[in-house]
């Protein structure tokens, strides 16, 4: 049982580093979100600091993911995902895993509503999009693409991106976010130069 503890509680710093990354925070963000300092959550990441509730409370709140989701506590049997939906930057995201360290795959559900300017981000890892239903923009550097229900996309999130939907029903897509892994094939319609003028202006 201690060792159980020990490994468990050894793997919660790699598992709040590569949560983070996966998110495109900062431990400056953080810091300011939950009020812990940035020296005290960079020497939680590195296991220089000790795990307390005192410190994941405010850390599992700041992600929205359950306090043992953010730990990694060992499973008790059941293999169901209970998700809990949340709300962020104007869409619904459901969580489908339960492992924040690793892959995460969520459905992500986006309003329809006009987005004239998109705001590029860059992060580690990769993302995976498969549409469910309508249409995505996605925009990667100078490129932009519309992905169609049924079809997938696959890219590197150090290139800036950002993603909107391209119709007048609401969007439903599926994303899984990892370091690593199989890639999925692009196979989406690229827009014409100017018709991606035309749907920045």
């Amino acid at each position: 049982m201690a060792n159980e503890l020990h490994t468990v509680l050894n793997a919660v710093g790699p598992r709040l580093r590569a949560l983070r990354r996966q998110r495109g925070t900062t431990l400056e963000q953080l810091a300011e979100t939950t009020g812990i300092s940035v020296s005290t959550l960079s020497r939680l990441e590195s296991g220089g600091r000790r795990p307390t509730l005192e410190l994941l409370l405010p850390l599992a709140r700041a992600y929205q993911v359950p306090l043992d989701e953010l730990v990694g506590a060992p499973q008790t049997g059941d293999p169901r995902v209970h998700p809990r939906p949340v709300k962020r930057g104007g869409s619904t995201w459901v969580p489908l895993t339960r492992d924040p360290g690793g892959i995460r795959v969520f459905k992500q559900i986006m309003p329809a509503s006009p987005v004239k300017h998109l705001e590029l981000k860059t992060h580690e890892g990769y993302e995976w999009v498969y549409v469910i239903s309508g249409r995505l923009r996605l925009v990667l550097g100078d490129s932009e693409f519309v992905v169609e229900a049924g079809e997938a996309a696959e890219f590197d999130c150090r290139i800036p991106h950002a993603l909107a939907n391209a119709g007048p029903q609401p969007l439903e897509l599926l994303n899984i976010f990892g370091p690593q892994g199989e890639r999925v094939h692009l196979r989406a319609r690229a827009t014409k130069p100017a018709d991606r003028r035309r749907r920045l202006d």
